[in-house]
């Protein structure tokens, strides 16, 4: 029987393990990276890689071992758009050569590429729910010149 799918440390890290069990300290972490974009992405995938990988990289969530799941959520990003478009012509409901009315076969292949970048986008942190749940330490150029000249206690407002 499967429960749910455990959370990567670094995310219970970033929501401030909210369950406060202890920590897999021997989890694997690669280092944050900018995978190469595949060579068989079209050029709607393409863009939507472009768009979003330097992104994720400033968040500190993509790795090179992230490339697959990355292409997967640009490929299902390009096969809504491509849905989308195609509805932008055609009728929400056809006629058959038989004359029977049926809806179009894009809107559920929209539907479902829908659901997919949802899915994927969570994954990265990419939807403002999932993004909800993060804490993120950021700090600007005066913080850390303070931390410098003061030492690290200083937080400059």
């Amino acid at each position: 029987m499967q429960g749910r799918k455990p959370k990567p440390t670094a995310l219970k890290k970033l929501e401030g393990n909210p369950g406060k069990r202890a920590l897999n300290t021997k989890e694997p972490k690669p280092k944050p990276a900018i995978p190469r974009c595949p060579s068989h992405l079209n050029t709607v995938a393409r863009r939507e890689w472009k768009r979003v990988t330097f992104k994720l990289y400033e968040m500190g969530v993509l790795t090179q071992t992230d490339r697959a799941a990355l292409a997967s959520y640009c490929v299902a990003y390009a096969h809504w758009v491509m849905a989308e478009e195609k509805l932008k012509i055609e009728e929400a409901v056809i006629e058959t050569g038989k004359g029977n009315l049926v809806q179009n076969p894009w809107i559920q292949i929209s539907k479902r590429s829908m659901e997919q970048v949802v899915k994927f986008a969570a994954e990265f942190g990419m939807t403002p729910s999932s993004r909800a749940r993060l804490i993120v330490d950021t700090h600007d150029d005066e913080d850390e010149m303070a931390g410098l000249l003061f030492g690290s206690a200083v937080k400059v407002k």
